[in-house]
């Protein structure tokens, strides 16, 4: 369901390979609200980890909630594309599956054209068409909490996202 309330924020989900990295990295945005890591777009409803290491069909995804006033949804894909291989079929880094595939999920139907021409400029960018899902969010749960937060309460943690992606800066201390 679409989150309205100005005070709440928006929001958009993005798969890009393990979780753990895609949270650490858009937590420090400014006009990034929260973030939640959990499993979207697989054919069940609240898988756990191991179900879905072992092929469920989800993707590892982050909710990210935001505030349009401070980023918008085109600087939050733009930065999506800046850390995932949008060419990468079922991987990111050296994370192979089905469920580290990447995926832009969207509940306000009003964005879809944003995702769609952000997929448009990466895919010329890159000069070939992309592997990255785009569609409505699906059967989203929120993942066990160890896996929340997880770079921050292990900061030797494995990402695919190289370390200085995560010090931008963008943060309003």
């Amino acid at each position: 369901m679409e989150t309205t309330d100005k005070a709440a924020g928006r929001e958009i989900y993005l798969a890009g390979g393990c979780f753990w990295g895609l949270q650490k990295y858009f937590d420090q945005f400014d006009g990034v609200l929260r973030t939640e890591t959990g499993y979207a777009n697989g054919p069940t409803a609240n898988p756990n980890y191991k179900q879905v290491c072992r092929n469920s069909g989800h993707a590892e995804t982050v909710k990210i909630i935001y505030d349009p006033e401070r980023i918008s949804l085109p600087q939050l894909l733009e930065d999506y594309f800046r850390v995932i291989d949008p060419t990468a079929v079922n991987h990111q880094g050296g994370d192979f599956g089905i469920q580290y595939r990447t995926g832009i999920y969207y509940t306000d139907p009003a964005d879809l054209p944003v995702i769609r021409q952000a997929a448009d400029r990466e895919a010329e960018k890159v000069g070939r068409p992309l592997a990255v899902e785009t569609g409505r969010l699906e059967n989203f749960c929120s993942a066990e909490e160890y896996h929340q937060k997880y770079l921050e309460k292990n900061p030797g943690g494995y990402c695919h996202i190289r370390p200085e992606m995560f010090h931008l800066g963008k943060k309003d201390q």
